[in-house]
């Protein structure tokens, strides 16, 4: 089987201001993700794990280093060029929905097929939301909807944009556990179904087990897990 690199970290370093120190949050990590792999990053709190989603994603820029995303240079992209890059090939669900309270869970799927300008928006996102199990649900706003349903609508958004890679960060943070169970059976059957690179921010060992490589981050450095 042909592993084909669709992200890559190369010597990447991170480091914030304080006061008259600056504090390394990530030193020298180096990382490659394949099309179609599930990798989850592990670590306790602070321990980095969403400062490095976010730099994968392209939605914060390394100390030094660079990200690659399918071998073309990403990290030093401007913050524009970053973000035509997400538009076409990421999708994110995380820990606090995000969704926007004054739209609808429709409206909510939509956004992002809406801000590209597709032209089956509406479509892509009934599909979205039947699959997973909101299709009585699509007038509803964040408000009327327990957080399950809100996490829900999150991933069918995440889906209807057919992303290449979908970024997760701690997506059962805020459930109860038979609601995380529940999520997170439905986050890895769309993927699976989708095909979709996976890239999973957890501290849940039972969560991160579904994937099929675990990197734990430990001051700044990743190691694989057996």
């Amino acid at each position: 089987m042909q592993h084909t690199p669709i992200i890559q970290a190369q010597n990447l370093f991170y480091e914030i201001a304080n006061h008259d120190n600056y504090i390394r949050i990530l030193q020298g990590l180096n990382l490659t993700i394949n099309t179609g792999e599930q990798v989850a990053i592990i670590g306790s709190s602070g321990s980095g794990k969403s400062t490095l989603l976010s730099l994968l994603a392209g939605l914060d820029v390394p100390t030094s280093g660079q990200v690659l995303v399918e071998m073309q240079a990403f990290s030093s992209l401007d913050e524009d060029g970053r973000a035509q890059v997400r538009a076409r090939n990421m999708s994110f669900v995380f820990q606090s929905f995000q969704l926007l309270p004054s739209l609808t869970a429709l409206e909510n799927v939509m956004l992002p097929l809406q801000l590209t300008q597709h032209a089956d928006a509406k479509k892509l996102s009934l599909q979205a939301l039947d699959q997973v199990g909101l299709s009585q649900r699509v007038q509803h706003y964040p408000k009327q909807l327990s957080g399950g349903e809100q996490q829900r609508v999150a991933i069918a958004r995440a889906f209807a944009t057919k992303p290449r890679i979908l970024f997760a960060d701690e997506p059962t943070g805020n459930l109860d556990n038979a609601t995380g169970k529940i999520i997170i059976e439905l986050l890895f059957k769309m993927n699976a179904d989708a095909n979709t690179t996976l890239v999973l921010v957890t501290h849940d060992m039972q969560l991160a087990s579904r994937c099929q490589r675990q990197l734990q981050l430990d001051n700044g450095v990743l190691t694989n897990l057996v």
